[in-house]
């Protein structure tokens, strides 16, 4: 749909997404009437969808319902619209489509099926052909949505509504919640100079190389900082310093920081926005691979000691993030190659259809596989914001993956550089010696280092293990994997069995 809100606000999903719902949650935001597509087909038909489908079938039922959807997608009744969770199967209504903003309500076949298994749905009363349904129908719906939602509640609904309705052609958004915050995050050709999502004055912070490349991407800023590249220049002192001129800038409350750059960049920016005048607003823009994938999502900022990494930081979650990856075209080789290991570490947890597109090798940096790897840290953060749970299986590969930057500081390796042979650390701990070669492969297919520099102290990095920031009760809980999709958290390991895999890396 092009932008400025034209055509009509279309909910899709699959049963027992909460379309209807949230359709009229949207309506109501928006102030405008929403019409459910189920209703009207059984209006027409003169009996409820569970009985024409028993007494005429299913392709009889499929066809009036094209009929019916087609009317309303060729003339919109109504503002609003949701549709039954089978009408997309229709080329004809996938096509009609196009001219609307489509709106995915996102759900898990589990929490489907407990809210629709068993009940007066035709399709909902064998378990396994309702998963086989659900696993066919998933692919289909977020190619045809322009946004995606991970909480059907009316209240975030609410919240999203207006967003919803202002989405740039082009672009994809995620509506993310953590806590008790909600934020877009627009994926796609989003940064042209004039689209911006979050009022107030711009303060922007970016590093001297980023700043050069993509300064005009943005619209107009108030004010400009720029701070040295690299992780080397994530110190206490470089923070000081950008909080100093935000003051000095008359930066109020009212007002928002724009992190412009890289992982270093949306640490650092975030940090500042997080602990000035005790938090104001941060728009995350980033430029990396590891930026647009990983770290620009779930409110992580810090900076770090020369103790350990990320030592000091808060979480502040943005009020919006900007992934166009039309910026990575400007990355060096090896910068961009970094960024494959959290793109591989996502693919481990998330399993299925996104491990894979990776493991079949050197698939295209797009939108849709910034958007499936911002997806799955979005719906783990959803459910734990501050690594209280299930955010714990993002650090798979971190721990000794920052053992290592701490311990060579942070001068031998990129971030990436070295996450990716904490993966490799990690799944020789989990005993998976064909999915360690396989990603080890993986690695090797980028460039990326197999084998850590024999030069490195491997005492240094295991007394850096030791001072892991996330140790509970003076212990060190590693993630580990049992197969993709399937991970585990907080597993305590052997000293021997850390030295041991640090052995397997030369």
């Amino acid at each position: 749909m092009t932008a400025g809100g034209e055509g009509a606000l279309v909910f899709i999903g699959f049963m027992g997404a909460g379309k209807t719902t949230g359709a009229r949650a949207a309506a109501a935001a928006l102030g405008v009437r929403a019409m459910d597509t189920d209703r009207a087909l059984e209006e027409r038909l003169g009996t409820s969808i569970e009985d024409y489908f028993a007494s005429h079938g299913e392709r009889a039922f499929r066809e009036a319902e094209e009929d019916l959807v087609a009317e309303f997608l060729e003339d919109p009744p109504a503002p609003v619209l949701s549709l039954g969770g089978g009408a997309i199967a229709s080329s004809r209504v996938r096509d009609l489509l196009r001219r609307h903003t489509v709106v995915l309500l996102d759900v898990d076949e589990p929490t489907a099926w407990r809210r629709a298994g068993g009940k007066k749905r035709p399709l909902a009363r064998d378990r396994e052909r309702f998963a086989a349904l659900h696993a066919e129908r998933s692919p289909m719906y977020e190619s045809l949505a322009d946004a995606i939602l991970l909480d059907g509640a009316a209240d975030t609904i609410r919240a999203a509504s207006a967003a919803l309705r202002d989405i740039p052609p082009g672009v994809k958004v995620v509506w993310a919640i953590a806590g008790g915050a909600q934020y877009p995050v627009y994926v796609g050709d989003v940064l042209d100079g004039q689209f911006w999502p979050v009022p107030g004055r711009r303060f922007v912070i970016s590093d001297e190389t980023v700043a050069s490349l993509h300064g005009s991407r943005l619209p107009t800023a108030y004010a400009r900082f720029a701070m040295e590249p690299g992780e080397g220049a994530k110190t206490l002192a470089t923070a000081e310093r950008l909080l100093r001129g935000l003051a000095e800038a008359g930066m109020d409350h009212d007002d928002h920081v724009v992190a412009l750059g890289g992982g270093v960049v949306g640490d650092v920016a975030g940090f500042c926005a997080a602990v000035y005048q005790r938090g104001v607003g941060v728009v995350q823009v980033p430029t990396s691979l590891v930026a647009q994938v990983d770290s620009a999502y779930g409110g992580k900022t810090g900076v770090d000691l020369p103790e350990g990494k990320n030592y000091v930081g808060a979480y502040h979650q943005p009020r919006a993030v900007l992934a166009d990856p039309r910026t990575l075209a400007s990355l060096p080789a090896a910068e961009l190659a970094a960024g494959w290991a959290e793109v591989i570490k996502t693919a481990l947890i998330a399993g299925g259809g996104l491990w894979e597109r990776v493991r079949r090798g050197h698939p295209n940096v797009d939108r849709e596989l910034i958007l499936a790897c911002a997806r799955t840290k979005l719906g783990v953060v959803a459910s734990d914001e501050r690594d209280a749970g299930r955010r714990q299986v993002l650090n798979l590969g971190h721990t000794i993956g920052h053992a290592i930057e701490t311990a060579t500081a942070y001068r031998r390796y990129r971030h990436g550089e070295a996450v990716g042979l904490g993966l490799l650390a990690a799944l020789t701990l989990s005993a998976q010696p064909g999915l360690r070669t396989e990603v080890a492969d993986l690695l090797a297919e980028r460039s990326l280092p197999v084998e850590l520099d024999p030069a490195v102290d491997r005492t240094a990095v295991l007394a850096a293990v030791q001072r892991d920031k996330k140790r509970r009760a003076g212990r060190v809980g590693f993630v580990l994997v049992e197969a993709p999709g399937k991970v585990q958290t907080g597993v305590a390991m052997a000293e021997s069995d850390i030295r041991a895999a640090l052995s397997e890396l030369r």
